[in-house]
């Protein structure tokens, strides 16, 4: 990296961080943020390690008692949730079912309620969801660049963080760091190149 790479890479640390908010926020319909979508990578690597768990651990009683129905009552497990609906039967061999398979029914009519309001372009929506994961990795690799740096050069972390992230004029950055500016522009050019060294 070039020092005019670095420095260019530096100050826009604030511009992501700004992007970041902007993209977080956008709704994609049914009152759900790029945000919250981003965060489903978490839910879905939940519900991958509670598949391998005998469901007691995790389930109320209640759930467990509509999950023995529904397994009960279905033959076979369709993967879109309609079809999931529709293959429930409206009524049991046994009354007390019912109850359970209308429950059932309601809950899964309730997911597909909240999926149908959503309306917004997938594309666009992907995209945006694109950039906020690039944007939010390259603020992390910055941050992670400059932890290095600290462990082994703290005065230069410091220094880029002041001039370049916090954006403050040379003598404000001189004062916080308790240096003349001849130390301060010999600092930064070697600041610079560890910087860039480490990005290597």
């Amino acid at each position: 990296m070039t020092e005019q790479q670095v420095i260019e890479h530096l100050s826009s640390y604030r511009q992501k961080q700004a992007r970041i908010q902007a993209l977080g926020s956008y709704k994609v319909g049914s009152g759900i943020q790029i945000s919250r979508l981003n965060e489903e990578d978490h839910l879905q690597q939940l519900h991958r390690r509670l598949r391998g768990l005998p469901s007691y651990l995790y389930l109320s009683k209640r759930e467990q008692a509509l999950e023995a129905t529904a397994h009960a009552y279905l033959t076979f497990y369709p993967a879109g949730v309609k079809a999931q609906r529709n293959a429930i039967p409206d009524i049991g061999a046994y009354q007390e079912d019912d109850e359970l398979l209308q429950e059932l029914r309601a809950s899964i009519a309730k997911v597909i309620d909240a999926r149908g309001g959503c309306k917004y372009d997938l594309d666009e929506v992907l995209e945006r969801l694109s950039e906020l994961q690039d944007l939010q990795a390259e603020v992390k690799r910055i941050d992670e660049l400059l932890s290095l740096l600290e462990e082994y050069k703290p005065d230069y972390a410091k220094l880029l963080r002041l001039k370049y992230i916090q954006d403050m004029d040379v003598p404000e950055t001189c004062k916080r760091l308790a240096v003349v500016e001849k130390t301060y522009y010999r600092w930064r050019r070697r600041a610079i190149d560890e910087f860039s060294k480490l990005s290597s």
